[in-house]
């Protein structure tokens, strides 16, 4: 793992003071910061860092990788709830599915089919709010059918808008997520990353996936 490492030497009373800041820029967003869930992606986040992450007040980290959860759940265990928020390969479910609290990423039939066979606590189910051809997730007219379909409980929606210059952009396909959450009775809504967590928050996001904010 350590040639795709972007942070290192992290300090813990730095995290600290950014999870602060973090949660400040949730308030100044109009939600409750307790009822905001940060979830610190730690993709480009090594082993040896973790540490520094717990020290500074982390308590749910999100991995896109699933050999890279395994080894870092390894080394860490249970000081961390654990989110898986990468792009799901559903043959990667069994290997998941006894370290997650939930997997953020659902979006395929193989998928389901494996949770079948591996059930987790409870799963998000990625849509492409946006249309974009070729990428990952439900499209909006196929969700409730998906989520029926669903072998273990859907709890809530994740979605990773298109890039865009400003986060205001964005603004509309997080609040076409809230708004699908709200048809299909969903509670949880996981949007918004370090460019544009407070949009996300402002539209009713309930976990932020958050990276260099917390890190830098």
């Amino acid at each position: 793992m350590a040639d795709r490492l972007t942070f290192s030497a992290l300090e813990a009373h730095r995290v600290a003071d950014n999870l602060a800041r973090a949660r400040e820029r949730i308030a100044a967003a109009g939600a409750d910061p307790a009822g905001v869930e940060i979830c610190a992606a730690i993709k480009y986040v090594g082993v040896e860092e973790l540490h520094a992450l717990a020290q500074g007040g982390i308590e749910l980290v999100g991995e896109n990788r699933a050999q890279d959860l395994a080894a870092k759940h390894a080394r860490m265990g249970d000081t961390f709830a654990w989110d898986f928020i990468g792009a799901l390969q559903s043959r990667k479910v069994r290997d998941l599915a006894p370290l997650v609290r939930l997997i953020q990423s659902v979006a395929s039939e193989s998928a389901l089919r494996q949770l079948e066979r591996h059930p987790v606590a409870e799963i998000l189910v990625e849509v492409n709010v946006a249309g974009e051809q070729g990428k990952a997730g439900i499209d909006p007219a196929e969700l409730g059918d998906f989520i029926a379909r669903s072998p273990v409980p859907v709890t809530g929606l994740m979605t990773m808008p298109p890039a865009v210059e400003r986060p205001e952009d964005s603004r509309r396909h997080f609040a076409r997520l809230a708004e699908l959450a709200a048809e299909h009775g969903l509670e949880r809504l996981s949007m918004g990353t370090s460019q544009d967590f407070e949009v996300a928050v402002a539209e009713g996001a309930t976990i932020v996936r958050l990276g260099s904010v917390l890190y830098a």
